[in-house]
C-alpha cells in the first residue's frame, strides 16, 4: 500500500484552489472585499456549493470564493491561520477540531453514502466489496485521514475485506479522477461524486454503507449569510439534486 506522495506536493502548490462564484480562478484565501465570503469546503461539495453560490450572489450577498480540498487539510489550514469565513466538512470529528473558532455551533446540513466506482462498463465485473481484494484489481482509496477514506475503511472492515490499494489520495475527488482517466480499476467515493461523473464511470452500491455527516459553521460574522444559504430550503433542495441526503 503506497501513499501517493506526489499529491502532497500538489496540495502544497494548489492548496487553495479558489473558484469565485462558479466562474474562474482567483487567488483564494484572502477576502477581496466586505461583500465577498471565503468558504473552505470538502471536495465532494464542489458542484453543489457552486450552484448555491449562484443563488447567494443573485440575492445580493456578493461573491463566494471557494477552497475545495480534503476536510482534514482545510482544518489544518484554518488552524494555521488561513483566512476563511465558512467551513464545511464531510464529518463531525474534523469540524470538532475547530469548534472553538466558530462563532456559533456547527450545524448538520446533509448526509452522504458510499459507492464503488469502476471504469465505464465495469470491465472487471466488480459487484461486491470483496471483489476489490482480487489481485488483478488496481484499487484507489482516499487516505484514512480524509473522511471519505475513513468511511471506506469502515465499510471494508464491516465486510471483513482486506485490500491493498495502489495509492491513498488526499481528497475523494482525486479518487474519482484516477478511475475516470484509467489510472485505477476501481475506487470508493461518495454517491454524489459518482453522480457528478455521469457516464464516465460505472458505479456499484456499497451495502450498509456508513453514512457521512456534513457540517457547516461560520468562523466570523461575514460567513453567517452563506451558512444560512446552505441551511435554507433552497440550499437543501440544491444539495439533494446532487444526491445528498437530507440532514
Amino acid at each position: 500500500m503506497i501513499r501517493d506522495n506526489s499529491l502532497l506536493t500538489a496540495m502544497a502548490a494548489l492548496s487553495l484552489v479558489a473558484l469565485t462564484g462558479c466562474g474562474g480562478p482567483s487567488s483564494g484565501g484572502s477576502r477581496s472585499s466586505s461583500a465577498s465570503v471565503t468558504v473552505f469546503a470538502a471536495s465532494s461539495l464542489t458542484n453543489a456549493f457552486g450552484d448555491i453560490a449562484k443563488s447567494y450572489d443573485a440575492a445580493g450577498n456578493g461573491k463566494a470564493t471557494f477552497s475545495f480540498a480534503g476536510s482534514q487539510y482545510l482544518v489544518t489550514q484554518i488552524q494555521n491561520g488561513a483566512p476563511a469565513d465558512v467551513l464545511a466538512t464531510a464529518d463531525t470529528t474534523t469540524m470538532g477540531q475547530v469548534d472553538n473558532q466558530l462563532i456559533t455551533p456547527a450545524k448538520t446540513f446533509a448526509h452522504n453514502t458510499l459507492v464503488i466506482v469502476t471504469a465505464r462498463g465495469n470491465p472487471l465485473h466488480i459487484t461486491t466489496l470483496a471483489d476489490l481484494a482480487k489481485p488483478k484489481v488496481q484499487l484507489i482509496l482516499a487516505d484514512p485521514s480524509v473522511p471519505a477514506g475513513k468511511y471506506a475503511a469502515q465499510a471494508l472492515s464491516d465486510a471483513h475485506v482486506t485490500v491493498h490499494p495502489k495509492s491513498l489520495e488526499l481528497d475523494v475527488r482525486s479518487v474519482l479522477t484516477k478511475v475516470e482517466v484509467g489510472e485505477a480499476d476501481a475506487g470508493i467515493v461518495y454517491v454524489t461524486d459518482a453522480n457528478s461523473a455521469g457516464s464516465k464511470i460505472s458505479s456499484v452500491p456499497v451495502p450498509n454503507s456508513p453514512v457521512a455527516t456534513y457540517e457547516v459553521g461560520a468562523l466570523d460574522k461575514q460567513g453567517e449569510a452563506f451558512v444560512q444559504a446552505v441551511l435554507s430550503s433552497a440550499g437543501e433542495s440544491t444539495l439533494q439534486s446532487y444526491g445528498f441526503l437530507p440532514p
